[in-house]
């Protein structure tokens, strides 16, 4: 499972690589040639490859140097607008998730029981012979819908979807339900549609927890810094000190779960003062004579008791913030999986950017752009013994369908009801280490006939299957089209060709779910190759290809602003709803209705979560480049939460939940609540086959309560309650 690291890249390499890599980028495109390599002989050269970056969700356009079949460095692509022309850690750190040594090399099959890491090498016949043959018993014994299909971000992903479909289940879950969807949901059912926030040409921004200049975000993270440079005002709410806290205009320690009671006051204020633009209201947004009432008692002195931010602060953001309107906005985020009400707390948010008339302006929040890539249908088969609905259907009222709900699909999977799912099929996600209560996940686990993971490494998810299939990094990958939305920096189009070739016994899941649905007889639903299904997706864009191939990048021209001016918004009244009616008929609070959150019983903290620059989910810790910079994750604890406890900073601590516990360095910090503490992801893991974290920190999915969204199902990480206790030496 582990092997000799070799020579890798050191961390002053890597610094270099950085540095080189912003003196560079804008030279870049004379560089999409083959030139002689300084010092490397007259055979030696660089060759220049566009690709996208998958260190994350964001995709920043990359350009790749390689000299004689190895990439020696990655430089962003100039012409990529949504990234700046720039390529953060992460993406510089691709190099070393290609040569990672810890990477899955061939197909393995479990020997052993479960979680004892105990596997054996097979060959790529046996194992989609394998893994078709158990699927087929699986749909033949519990139907197509008793297997489950969990895909990453990956521009692969819609390829697995494919699949699922094709073979009959439409128990699909995205990682996006334990991070995302409620604030997707809030968003939507007021304006119709996700908006992208101008944060470039914004004078005023309200950001609470989205923590952009850690947790980064394209283009938003760098037109954050571009915008304060200009002169907008930031005021941060969120209970840490981050970095984005550092340079914001003004930080508040905000109590955590009261943030609705914050925008409820601002809303208050400036519905009170009336600073809103009272045309534009009245042609444009529905329910503000019952938003008015249902404010009234929501004042800056009765926030203040809630927040902990004091009245006077309170009514003069709002005012500050009606004032800059519309150049202005309360951040939409995407830290939205909270609270068991995170739908209702983003609605709020909402709602008042409704109020400061932002929408489809500059400063503001826009609409998307078209992109015009075309789908590829399916003619799905029928199966008449399925069930007539997901395994998750109807236990929360609005839940996506294309994304549902992990964690009330897990209570399903251990309940066995409505119906068994006893198969997983799980793409470059790691359940194990990103849904809260890990055991809890384990024990769906156990309840499995069959497991299958793709993936790159031995995440703690691919360490419980049955079957681990290898799985190539995005440099050795072709890919299809892909569009991204990014604000006012574009709306274009993304593809992949491989920079290398795959190395080890490496696939692609598109060649996994092909092979699989030849096996199962399904091979007409994926009666193409890749290049086949990009030309069928770009049908509709004369020039892209040539484009792509050019420059790494298609941008669809369309006008940035005003694309609703003569447009209904798709909502019931066809105006942006702040009394949203269809929750009124759903028999849901039509309006964000505040319940104070819980505060810590004596003797507990609120336990929190967060990111920073260097990790991403729980894929990038175990990097040997980004490792160097975080090599574990640490407690963060007050000084005098520290001192009551009799803790040091760097002492052992034990940190236990209802659900789990786990032990790791205490950092003492002012910048964190009292009340509150905090620990990064992705450390603690179960699996061998990580061998540069093993055994570093503690599992924060161990420790979370599997709460959820009630009108979504969406994952509620912060509703949990922790003791915190020295270790002795």
């Amino acid at each position: 499972m582990t092997a000799d690291r070799g020579k890798q890249l050191s961390r002053r390499d890597f610094l270099r690589a950085a540095a080189a890599t912003a003196a560079t980028a804008f030279g870049a495109p004379a560089l999409l040639r083959p030139v002689q390599a300084a010092g490397s002989g007259p055979k030696a050269a660089w060759e220049s490859r566009f690709s996208a970056c998958d260190m994350c969700f964001n995709r920043c356009g990359l350009i790749a140097r390689v000299e004689n079949g190895t990439v020696v460095k990655l430089d962003p692509n100039p012409k990529f607008t949504k990234s700046r022309g720039m390529l953060c850690a992460r993406g510089n750190a691709g190099i070393a998730q290609l040569y990672d040594p810890d990477r899955l090399k061939y197909p393995l099959l479990r020997v052993g029981a479960r979680g004892e890491g105990g596997f054996k090498r097979i060959s790529w016949d046996e194992a989609l012979d394998l893994a078709a043959s158990k699927l087929k018993e699986l749909g033949d014994t519990y139907t197509r819908c008793g297997t489950l299909f969990t895909a990453g971000a990956d521009l692969q992903s819609q390829f697995v979807s494919r699949f699922a479909e094709a073979y009959g289940s439409f128990n699909v879950t995205s990682h996006e339900s334990l991070c995302l969807l409620s604030g997707t949901r809030a968003f939507l059912d007021t304006f119709g549609e996700v908006p992208f926030p101008d944060v470039l040409n914004s004078r005023y921004i309200v950001m609470a927890g989205a923590n952009r200049l850690e947790a980064l975000v394209t283009p938003d993270s760098m037109d954050l810094v571009t915008a304060m440079q200009r002169g907008c005002k930031l005021v941060y709410l969120d209970p840490r000190f981050t970095k984005t806290a550092a340079l914001a205009t003004e930080w508040h320690a905000i109590r955590p779960g009261s943030d609705m009671a914050f925008m409820l006051a601002l809303a208050h204020v400036i519905i009170r003062e009336r600073l809103y633009d009272e045309a534009w209201i009245s042609e444009k947004v529905y329910g503000l004579e019952q938003l008015a009432e249902h404010v009234r008692p929501h004042t800056p002195e009765w926030a203040e008791a809630e927040t902990g931010i004091p009245a006077a602060d309170i009514t003069r953001i709002a005012r500050e913030l009606a004032a800059a309107a519309p150049e202005a906005m309360v951040y939409p985020g995407r830290r939205t999986s909270d609270y068991t009400d995170s739908t209702q707390i983003r609605r709020s948010f909402a709602i008042v950017n409704a109020l400061l008339g932002n929408w489809d302006q500059p400063g503001g929040l826009l609409g998307a752009r078209a992109v015009g890539l075309r789908s590829v249908p399916l003619d799905a088969p029928w199966y008449d013994d399925n069930p007539p609905e997901r395994v998750d259907g109807g236990m929360a009222p609005m839940l996506f369908e294309h994304d549902g709900s992990f964690v009330l699909t897990r209570e399903a999977v251990l309940s066995g009801k409505p119906y068994p799912i006893k198969g997983w099929f799980v793409f470059k996600t790691n359940p194990m280490a990103t849904a809260p209560d890990r055991e809890r996940t384990r024990a769906m686990i156990e309840k499995l006939d069959f497991m299958v993971v793709v993936d790159i490494t031995m995440s703690d998810t691919a360490y419980m299957a049955d079957l681990v299939l290898p799985a190539p990094s995005y440099l050795e990958r072709l890919d299809p089209a892909s569009g991204l939305q990014g604000s006012s920096a574009c709306a274009c189009v993304v593809w992949r060709d491989p920079v290398v070739p795959a190395l080890y016994e490496s696939r692609p899941v598109f060649d996994i779910v092909k092979g699989l649905a030849a096996r199962l007889g399904l091979a007409e639903h994926f009666d193409f190759t890749v290049e086949q299904y990009r030309k069928r997706q770009l049908g509709g864009l004369p020039g892209a290809e040539q484009a792509l191939v050019k420059d790494g990048v298609y941008y669809n021209p369309s006008k940035v602003y005003g694309l609703y001016d003569r447009q209904a918004h798709k909502t019931l009244s066809t105006k942006i709803e702040i009394f949203n009616q269809r929750y009124a008929q759903l028999g849901l609070d039509p309006l964000p209705v505040y319940t104070p959150p819980k505060n810590p019983p004596a003797g507990r903290f609120r336990l929190v979560v967060g990111r920073d620059a260097t990790v991403t989910q729980s894929s990038t810790q175990n990097n040997a480049l980004l490792h160097e910079f975080t090599p574990e994750n640490t407690l963060w604890l007050h000084p005098d939460a520290a001192r009551g406890l009799g803790v040091k900073d760097g002492d052992m601590v034990l940190v236990e939940s209802v659900v789990g516990k786990g032990e790791l360095r205490a950092e003492v910090t002012a910048g964190i609540r009292p009340d509150t503490v905090y620990m990064l992801s992705g450390f603690g893991v179960l699996s061998d086959g990580l061998s540069l974290i093993k055994g570093r920190g503690a599992s924060i999915n161990a420790l979370l309560e599997s709460g959820h969204d009630r009108i979504t199902g969406n994952a509620a990480m912060h509703e949990t309650f922790v003791t915190v206790s020295r270790r002795a030496a």
